[in-house]
């Protein structure tokens, strides 16, 4: 271990790919990032290229180390951290995707979800999986795109075909087309493994008509998946960890207590909160789900899901054509002291947690003449903190203690607008760290720990720089107030598709 100065970190977002590298002291040294192109075949379906990540993967890896004059030796792990849901098929011969991936916000699968509704299949699959019946998860993705390769590439030797999420289609590559794993949080986000025993239940893969022998296998979160190609680094570097990007990121802010959680504000925003060693259920419509594992032990977590916040500024900016780019609607939203009656529904891929509303759609309501762009747009930042707040609300009700701090990071942490409103709206302060890429950090901090390039996880924690807290203040009363006309916004944008 010597040589080794770095743990590389690979971020695979469902906006872009990034590599990062991370020192002894647990710090960014450099990071290169490429956007990832969104494909929208039709309404409400979203697909990405895999060929695509992974050419952007090996780009970034590159581009990381000669911007910051790295040889492979001195990186000690590779960690990973990925989209969740999202998943394809590929041949192994060829190494060739056999379609897009079919990405978590894609809805294509609504229908079939309904169908297993009504055929009284969403209690079995809740009590195995700790997750909603809902599109968002990779099983109905898998069982389309299995009807797919049938119909379209009848020829298709199905002994050649393997099944997979980001992480394990990226883990594939980067061993040489060797290794065909993912780890248990992953695992946990496809309703296809069952929750208790952390291994695939075979009676979802005959319901989703998914042959077993295309799984991956799935392994701790923390521990080693294989060596990277030397193709591809130029030596063969251990991959140490995989995590989910969720749980990479409660990782990274030490939330290891119950009672503990974050909210990453990123493409989705996500609440989670760690559960201890024990599966905890939620009466309130949020998910069970793995937070971690290491061969030793399991950690589990409560997770509210909500689909559309980062990805709602990006449509006000590539969509409507509302904003440059994403930091200016700080100063937008600040030039008007209200949204002046406007509400936003970011329903853009359907409504997550607490609803679970595949049907419902985005909409802008109380719209008067003198309504203007900075209005709109504040009305966007604003649903991304009440959407916060109605999974806050849901914890509450689950846990015997209150939410008193929220640990948060991701893109649009970075707005200081929005994070003054979402502490006005929930009336508690929010703690923000100076590496917003907390992700990354999380699984470059399960790698390198797995290796032992760090032996100290609370060492690491404690280490971590707060950037600001936010604490409540004057806006409180508007913010709370406003939240009851927001909820009739939402209830009347729901079950909106036929």
């Amino acid at each position: 271990m010597t040589d080794s100065k770095y743990v590389l970190s690979l971020d695979l977002g469902t906006t872009g790919n990034r590599a990062i590298l991370f020192n002894q002291q647990g710090n960014v040294v450099g990071q290169a990032y490429k956007e990832l192109t969104q494909h929208y075949p039709q309404p409400g379906w979203l697909e990405h290229d895999a060929v695509e990540i992974w050419q952007d993967v090996c780009g970034c890896i590159q581009q990381v180390m000669i911007d910051n004059r790295v040889e492979s030796q001195e990186i000690a792990a590779i960690g990973l951290t990925v989209q969740r849901e999202t998943c394809l098929l590929w041949d192994k011969t060829t190494g060739k995707p056999l379609h897009n991936a079919i990405v978590w916000q894609d809805r294509r699968t609504a229908e079939m979800c309904d169908r297993l509704r009504a055929e009284g299949q969403a209690e079995v699959i809740e009590q195995k999986t700790g997750l909603v019946l809902d599109a968002y998860f990779s099983a109905t993705k898998l069982a389309w795109l299995i009807d797919w390769v049938k119909q379209n590439l009848p020829d298709t030797n199905w002994d050649n075909v393997m099944a997979g999420t980001i992480d394990t289609w990226a883990l594939w590559n980067l061993t040489g087309k060797q290794v065909h794993a993912t780890d248990v949080s992953n695992a946990s986000r496809t309703m296809l493994m069952n929750l208790d025993t952390g291994t695939w239940e075979q009676s979802l893969l005959d319901l989703f008509n998914i042959p077993r022998q295309i799984m991956p296998e799935i392994k701790p979160s923390m521990g080693l998946f294989g060596k990277s190609d030397r193709s591809i680094l130029g030596s063969e570097i251990p991959i140490s960890a995989i995590f989910g990007d969720q749980q990479a990121a409660l990782f990274a802010h030490g939330c290891d207590q119950p009672g503990l959680l974050k909210c990453t504000y990123g493409t989705g925003c996500f609440l989670v909160a760690q559960t201890g060693t024990k599966v905890t259920r939620s009466n309130n419509k949020l998910l069970s789900t793995v937070a971690w594992s290491t061969k030793e032990q399991t950690n589990y977590a409560l997770e509210g899901a909500i689909f559309t916040t980062g990805a709602s500024i990006q449509w006000l900016r590539d969509g409507l054509k509302l904003i440059d780019n994403a930091a200016s609607t700080e100063s937008l939203c600040n030039q008007v002291d209200s949204s002046n009656g406007v509400y936003f529904v970011p329903a853009l891929s359907g409504l997550g947690a607490p609803h679970w509303d595949m049907k419902a759609r985005g909409a802008f309501l109380g719209i008067t003449g003198g309504v203007q762009r900075e209005h709109m747009v504040r009305s966007v930042l604003e649903a991304i903190a009440y959407q916060v707040k109605e999974v806050v609300n849901a914890v509450n009700k689950d846990s015997a203690n209150p939410v008193s701090l929220l640990k948060i990071d991701g893109g649009a942490a970075q707005n200081n607008f929005l994070m003054q409103f979402q502490a006005d709206a929930l009336g508690v302060p929010l703690e923000r760290p100076q590496v917003l890429d907390a992700t990354a950090q999380g699984a470059a901090f399960g790698a390198g720990l797995a290796i032992g390039f760090w032996d100290d996880y609370q060492k690491l924690i404690s280490d971590r720089q707060v950037d600001r807290v936010f604490e409540p203040g004057a806006g409180q009363t508007q913010a709370q107030d406003n939240f009851a006309m927001w909820s009739k916004a939402v209830a009347r944008a729901k079950d909106w598709v036929e």
